[in-house]
């Protein structure tokens, strides 16, 4: 696991995010990323925690994302560190977009709950 990678989900961890999955996309080819970092959090505020928690923890690496968007009202957000990019859903987007398996020939990895 590199660096920025072990810096997101400790990030997630720090605010108990839940249900993380990472989602390698490294050995496809015409993918905006190489890896999706999936978790949830069980409502807004706390969705909006687990974002700032990502990025202290990504800044203690001297990484910033390029791109965060959704962060208006905290149901799906979405950073872009480029290489990775992370969504931090509420339980029903995330059930409904169900990102992991639109990607179902990627590698998924499932990161179990501290809790």
């Amino acid at each position: 696991m590199e660096l920025l990678e072990r810096k997101i989900i400790e990030g997630i961890q720090n605010k108990k995010g839940h249900r993380i999955v990472v989602v390698d996309m490294g050995g496809m080819q015409d993918t905006i990323t190489k890896k999706f970092i999936i978790c949830q959090g069980g409502s807004p505020s706390q969705v909006q925690a687990i974002v700032e928690s990502i990025g202290e923890e990504c800044r203690k690496v001297k990484a910033k994302p390029i791109a965060v968007d959704g962060l208006r009202n905290s149901v799906w957000v979405a950073m872009d560190y480029i290489d990775i990019i992370v969504h931090v859903f509420l339980p029903e987007e995330r059930e409904y977009y169900d990102l992991e398996h639109l990607w179902a020939d990627a590698n998924v990895t499932e990161i179990p709950d501290l809790d």
